[in-house]
């Protein structure tokens, strides 16, 4: 299981969360997105509707009747209805339920550092769980830090 957190420094997660997507979803794989928020989700769920002129995301909002279709569902809470093994935490909050996943997203800013400093260290000793920490240059490059 993969762990990926990634330091919002110089972009926004608008600007970082669609190219996220984009890259699951060429795998042929399916991403859940979570944040508690309704206004974020409402957010998340435009963004992915016009981040480019020249494409879009297909997508969802869970509790439709189609959720089990939806290549990326974005959630209140940690459930994929869409069979997501690849969860995107957008919110900033670390759940452990993101290790039932093979691949978790943890996207966070300088107000949440602290509680990705945590979650850092509760993951260390872990078995089966790599983890990358990713920050942005002063250009909005990501480098793998550790």
């Amino acid at each position: 299981m993969q762990v990926d957190f990634y330091h919002l420094t110089a972009q926004p997660l608008d600007r970082v969360l669609p190219r996220i997507a984009e890259r699951v979803i060429e795998t042929g794989a399916r991403l859940l997105i979570v944040a508690d928020s309704e206004v974020q989700r409402v957010s998340i769920d435009r963004l992915l509707w016009t981040y480019a002129p020249e494409s879009f995301l297909a997508h969802g909002q869970a509790g439709g009747e189609g959720d089990s279709l939806q290549p990326i569902l974005i959630a209140a809470t940690p459930e994929p209805a869409n069979a997501a093994r690849n969860i995107a935490l957008a919110d900033g909050i670390w759940r452990e339920e993101a290790l039932g996943f093979d691949r978790a997203f943890h996207f966070f800013d300088e107000d949440r550092i602290n509680e990705a400093r945590l979650a850092w260290k509760a993951l260390a000793d872990r078995d089966g769980i790599e983890r990358r920490y990713w920050k942005q240059s002063e250009t909005g490059k990501w480098e793998q830090a550790a």
